[in-house]
């Protein structure tokens, strides 16, 4: 799924910057994200060291943030810092074990990352506690959920289109498992992220 995850967010950001009135490339571009939360998750479960895998995402948002900021005019923290404060949660909620303190937590996450705030913000860390916590059908339908609320709150129309991967995760696991299987080598994957952001820079402060 790593190339998937790189080729469609980089299709995503190039319509974002230079084909803003052609909707079909963030169409496109909504696959990447889901498949980035669902990548963080699967890393927790397999990582033997989560403070050295939280190390690895604040040095890939810091080396992404000037560029982020530089191609897309914003002040807002990029998506990897997102994934890093849900991967901080994720520990935090396994630490913490009861409920009501796992609902504090929560929302505590989500006020973080509305506030400053965050690429995806309160949307990725829902949808990464979709991906730790439900399975199957109530996974897909829990998504869909997420989107309709932020259809009506932030005006997210093309976001249904993320549902994609979810619906391969629900009903095709071997298909997702198959597509695994074409992975990059570690520091490609790790580097794209800032790499294609500056980039991008470049080029939006080029043309």
């Amino acid at each position: 799924m790593q190339p998937i995850a790189m080729i469609t967010m980089l299709i995503d950001h190039i319509g974002a910057l230079f084909f803003p009135d052609d909707v079909t490339w963030r169409l496109i571009g909504r696959i990447a994200f889901p498949i980035y939360a669902y990548a963080l998750v699967a890393g927790y479960r397999r990582t033997r060291s989560i403070p050295r895998y939280m190390l690895r995402l604040l040095a890939i948002a810091a080396a992404a943030q000037l560029p982020f900021s530089a191609a897309f005019g914003v002040w807002e923290i990029n998506a990897v810092g997102t994934l890093l404060v849900s991967l901080c949660l994720l520990a935090l909620l396994d630490r913490f074990d009861k409920s009501s303190y796992q609902a504090l937590l929560a929302i505590a996450g989500v006020l973080f990352l509305e506030t400053i705030p965050f690429d995806y913000g309160a949307y990725g860390l829902a949808l990464v506690l979709i991906y730790r916590y439900a399975q199957g059908g109530w996974m897909l339908l829990l998504h869909a959920a997420l989107d309709v609320l932020f259809i009506a709150w932030k005006g997210w129309w093309i976001q249904p289109a993320s549902l994609l991967p979810t619906f391969v995760l629900a009903y095709w696991p071997e298909g997702w498992k198959a597509a695994e299987r074409a992975r990059v080598p570690s520091w490609v994957w790790r580097s794209f992220y800032p790499a294609h952001l500056a980039v991008l820079a470049v080029l939006r402060l080029a043309v």
